[in-house]
C-alpha cells in the first residue's frame, strides 16, 4: 500500500471540460430559474467574480450589499446569484443566470463535484504507522505522520506531519490536516504533600465519528477517564485546542483559535465563533452561538446567542454596549 502520494487536493485549473446548465441542474438543492442565454452556454473553469472570463462561473452571495455592481462588472458567461439581482435585456442575451435562494451553497456544491478530486488511497513511505493500527486500506496518509496504535476507518485523509496517538478512533470520511496532535494527555495536575505537581492520568481515549472535519495544528487531548468524542459531521478549525473530555456535537462548528476547556460539552448543531475562550465543565446548548472572542464562564441553553466577556446573552451585551457608548 505504500506510495509516493503528494498532497494535491484539487485541481481547480480544469479547462479541457466543458460543462453545461444540463450537467449542473442535478447538482441544485431546491427551486431554482435559469434566465438568460441557456443555449450553447458552457464554463470550463470557475473563479472569483472580479477575475471571471467568458468561459468562468460564479457566484454572487446573496447578503453583499454591492452584489448589483459585481454583477453588473463581471465577464462570467454564468452566474448564480438570487432572484433580487436587476438583469437588463442585453446581460440576459450574453450571459446565463442561475436564480437560487443561497447561491454561495449551490456554487459549493457543483465545484465539490466537478472541480475537486480526493486524494489517491495510499500511505506515504515516510509515515509510521504502529503495528498494532488498524488502518482501512482506503486511506490517505501523508508524509511524516505517525499513527500509534489506533484505528483509521476508510476514505478518510490525515495530511502530513500529524501524530496520532494511541487510542484513538478514526471514522469514515475524516479529513485531519497537516500539524495536528490527536490523543496527547490533558493538563491536570495536583499538588502533592511537597507542593510538587503530581499528573492526574489520562486513561481515556478519542472517538472522532464519521465525516468530521479538522483544522491544521490543532489539538485534542485524549480523555481522563472516559473519552473526548468528536461526533458526526462537527467541524473543528485550525488552531483549536480541545482539552480531555470534551464532546462536541453532532454537525457543530468550533472556529480557528478557540479553547475549550475540560469536560465541557458543545451541543450538535451549535456554532463557536473565532477566539472563544470556554472554561471547563460547562454545556453549550444545542443550535447555540457563541460569539467572537466571547470568554464563557457558565453554560449556554439551547438556541441562544451569547457574546462579551464575561459572555451574556445577546440582549444584555447590546444594552451594555450601548450604555457604555453613551457614557460622557
Amino acid at each position: 500500500m505504500n506510495k509516493d502520494m503528494s498532497d494535491s487536493k484539487v485541481d481547480s485549473k480544469k479547462t479541457s471540460v466543458k460543462y453545461t446548465i444540463d450537467d449542473i441542474s442535478p447538482l441544485i438543492v431546491g427551486k431554482y430559474i435559469v434566465d438568460g442565454d441557456k443555449a450553447g452556454r458552457y464554463f470550463t473553469n470557475v473563479k472569483p467574480v472580479g477575475e471571471a472570463n467568458a468561459e468562468s462561473m460564479v457566484f454572487v452571495d446573496h447578503t453583499r450589499k454591492d452584489k448589483q455592481q459585481l454583477i453588473d462588472s463581471t465577464k462570467a458567461g454564468i452566474i448564480i446569484c438570487d432572484s433580487t439581482i436587476e438583469r437588463s435585456s442585453d446581460m440576459l442575451k450574453s450571459r446565463c443566470f442561475i436564480l437560487v435562494d443561497n447561491p454561495k451553497f449551490v456554487f459549493a456544491r457543483i465545484v465539490n463535484r466537478l472541480f475537486t478530486t480526493r486524494l489517491p488511497y495510499g500511505i506515504h513511505p515516510t509515515a509510521y504507522i504502529h503495528p498494532g493500527a488498524r488502518v482501512h486500506a482506503n486511506t490517505y496518509i501523508g508524509p511524516f505522520t505517525y499513527i500509534g496504535k489506533s484505528m483509521v476507518g476508510e476514505d478518510t485523509v490525515i495530511y502530513g506531519q500529524c501524530f496520532i496517538y494511541d487510542g484513538v478512533t478514526i471514522g469514515r470520511n475524516v479529513t485531519i490536516n497537516a500539524g495536528c496532535s490527536i490523543g496527547a494527555d490533558g493538563y491536570g495536575y495536583l499538588r502533592d504533600e511537597n507542593e510538587e505537581w503530581e499528573n492526574f492520568p489520562h486513561i481515556g481515549g478519542i472517538i472522532i465519528e464519521d465525516n468530521v472535519d479538522i483544522g491544521a495544528n490543532t489539538c485534542i487531548d485524549r480523555g481522563a477517564l472516559g473519552n473526548t468524542i468528536i461526533k458526526e459531521g462537527a467541524k473543528v478549525d485550525n488552531l483549536v485546542h480541545v482539552a480531555h473530555n470534551v464532546i462536541i456535537g453532532r454537525h457543530a462548528a468550533v472556529i480557528a483559535n478557540t479553547m475549550i476547556g475540560g469536560s465541557t460539552k458543545i451541543g450538535d448543531y451549535a456554532w463557536v465563533a473565532p477566539s472563544a475562550t470556554l472554561r471547563d465543565v460547562i454545556d453549550i446548548g444545542k443550535r447555540s452561538t457563541v460569539g467572537l472572542a466571547a470568554v464563557v464562564t457558565k453554560s449556554i441553553p439551547d438556541n441562544e446567542i451569547w457574546a462579551g466577556s464575561p459572555a451574556r446573552p445577546i440582549d444584555e451585551f447590546k444594552e451594555i454596549q450601548k450604555k457604555l457608548k453613551n457614557l460622557k
